[in-house]
C-alpha cells in the first residue's frame, strides 16, 4: 500500500501531518453511529494518533497541538480505550452516544410546525433543510423587493442550484461584501448563522449602522448543497462534496480545490481523505461557480467563509506561513471584530492564520479571494464550539452564536466600507 503525508482540517481542529498506510476519513462501520464515542485524548505523543487511526480506522474530528477528538465506533471502543490506559494516554469522554446526539439534532430538524412565522420569517431555532433554506430565501424576495435580490451562482456536481441573495444599498457605486457557508456538508452551524445575519440584513434594517446600509451583501447559505442533503439523508458526519471521480471514494474537499498552491500542505491526493484536492483546481462545480462568481462582483471588499468548529478567525494566508502585506491591518480588524463578539456577551475567538495557531491548510477559498481576486478583507470564521459538540453543536446554540458572528460581521462590514484600496 502507499503511504501518504497528510494533514486533515476538520472542523476547526487540525490533525497533524501522519503517515496513513490507509485512509480512514470515510468513517464506516455496519453499526453506524450508534454506541459511537466521542473521546478527547491528549496529544502527548503523535505516533499515538498515527497508531490509531491505522489501526482501528478512526474518523478523527479534530486535533491540535494539545489533544486530538476522535470518533470511536461501538465496536472499537473496548480495545481502544484498552490501548490509551495501557499507555497511559489520558482522555476524556466528549460524548457519550454519538447517535443519540445525532437523533437529538434530528428531532428539531423534521418538526416543521414553525418553520415560518405568520409574518413569513424564518425560526432560528433549528437546522433546517436545504429546501426550507432556498424557500425563505426567495421569500424575503418577496417581502423585500426593493432592496433583496436572488441568483444562482451555478449547480452542484448532482444538479442542485448554489442559490444566492443580494441585499442592496440602491447606489451603483457601493462596496460589497460576500459571505458563504456550508462549503462542509457537516457544519450545520454554519449556515445556521448566516441565516441569522441574513434576517438581521433584511428584516431589521432599520437599526442597522449607516455604514452597513451603504454596502451590497452577497450571501451564499449553503455552498455544498448536496453534502449537506447528505448530511440530513444518509450519513449526518459527512464533509466533502459529493463527485464521483472514480471507482473509489466519493467526495473532494471543496475548501481544497480552489487554485492558490493548490495541493500544497495540509492537503491530500488521496480520493479518500476527507482533505481530498480532487484531480485539479476547480475541478469542481461549487467552487469554480463562487470563484467566477467573486470575480464579477464590482468594488467587493470583504470575503467572509464560514465553517465550524474551535471558536476562531483565520487570517490570511493558510497554504503556508506567510503573511499579506497589509497583515497587520488586517488583524486589528479581526482583534476589534472578536472582542466585539465578547462585549456583546458572546465568546472568545482566538484571532490568527492557519499556520500560526493551527497547521497549513492549502487551496482554500479565503486565500484565492486575497490572493487572486485581490478582496482586502478576507477572513475565516470556525464558530462554535470548542469541542465539548463539534459539529453536533445543539439548535440551542444556534441564535447566541449567530448573536455574536453577526456582531463581528458588522465591524468587518464597517471597515470595508471605510476601505480606499
Amino acid at each position: 500500500m502507499n503511504r501518504l503525508t497528510v494533514i486533515i482540517k476538520t472542523f476547526g481542529l487540525v490533525i497533524v501531518a501522519v503517515n496513513f498506510d490507509l485512509v480512514s476519513s470515510n468513517y464506516t462501520d455496519p453499526a453506524g453511529y450508534e454506541g459511537a464515542q466521542l473521546l478527547q485524548v491528549t496529544n502527548n505523543n503523535p505516533d499515538t494518533i498515527k497508531y490509531l487511526v491505522e489501526k482501528y480506522f478512526l474518523d478523527l474530528w479534530g486535533h491540535n497541538k494539545s489533544h486530538a477528538q476522535i470518533m470511536i465506533p461501538s465496536s472499537k471502543l473496548h480495545p481502544v480505550k484498552q490501548y490509551l490506559k495501557s499507555n497511559q494516554v489520558p482522555f476524556r469522554i466528549m460524548l457519550d452516544d454519538v447517535q443519540q446526539a445525532i437523533d437529538l439534532d434530528k428531532e428539531l430538524v423534521y418538526k416543521n410546525d414553525y418553520l415560518f412565522d405568520d409574518d413569513g420569517k424564518l425560526s432560528m431555532d433549528r437546522y433546517h433543510r436545504l429546501s426550507v433554506i432556498h424557500d425563505y430565501l426567495s421569500s424575503l424576495v418577496e417581502m423585500h423587493p426593493d432592496t433583496v435580490s436572488d441568483g444562482t451562482l451555478g449547480f452542484s456536481w448532482e444538479g442542485r442550484p448554489l442559490k444566492y441573495i443580494k441585499i442592496s444599498s440602491g447606489k451603483d457605486d457601493s462596496k460589497a461584501v460576500f459571505i458563504d457557508a456550508g462549503i462542509h456538508a457537516r457544519e450545520w452551524i454554519s449556515p445556521a448563522a448566516v441565516l441569522y445575519v441574513t434576517q438581521k440584513l433584511t428584516e431589521k434594517r432599520d437599526k442597522l449602522p449607516k455604514e452597513l446600509l451603504d454596502l451590497d451583501f452577497y450571501i451564499v447559505p449553503v455552498l455544498n448543497p448536496d453534502g449537506y442533503e447528505y448530511t440530513h439523508t444518509t450519513k449526518r458526519l459527512w464533509r466533502k462534496n459529493r463527485s464521483q471521480r472514480g471507482p473509489g471514494c466519493q467526495g473532494i474537499d471543496l475548501n481544497r480545490n480552489f487554485d492558490i498552491y493548490w495541493a500544497g500542505k495540509g492537503t491530500s491526493r488521496h480520493e479518500c481523505s476527507q482533505v481530498y484536492v480532487g484531480p485539479a483546481p476547480f475541478s469542481e462545480p461549487e467552487s469554480l461557480a463562487i470563484a467566477d462568481f467573486l470575480m464579477t462582483i464590482k468594488n467587493l471588499k470583504a470575503y467572509i467563509s464560514v465553517h465550524s468548529y474551535s471558536q476562531l478567525l483565520l487570517l490570511p494566508y493558510s497554504y503556508d506561513s506567510v503573511k499579506p502585506s497589509d497583515y497587520e491591518e488586517l488583524k486589528e480588524t479581526a482583534d476589534r471584530a472578536a472582542e466585539s463578539m465578547v462585549m456583546a456577551g458572546g465568546e472568545y475567538y482566538q484571532v490568527g492564520t492557519s499556520p500560526d495557531i493551527l497547521y497549513p491548510a492549502s487551496g482554500s477559498s479565503a486565500d484565492w479571494a486575497k490572493a487572486v481576486a485581490g478582496v482586502k478583507y478576507s477572513y475565516t470564521f470556525e464558530l462554535r464550539d470548542t469541542g465539548k459538540h463539534g459539529f453536533l453543536l445543539p439548535a440551542s446554540q444556534i441564535i447566541p452564536t449567530g448573536k455574536e458572528f453577526f456582531e463581528a460581521i458588522k465591524v468587518i462590514a464597517a471597515a470595508a466600507a471605510r476601505s480606499h484600496d
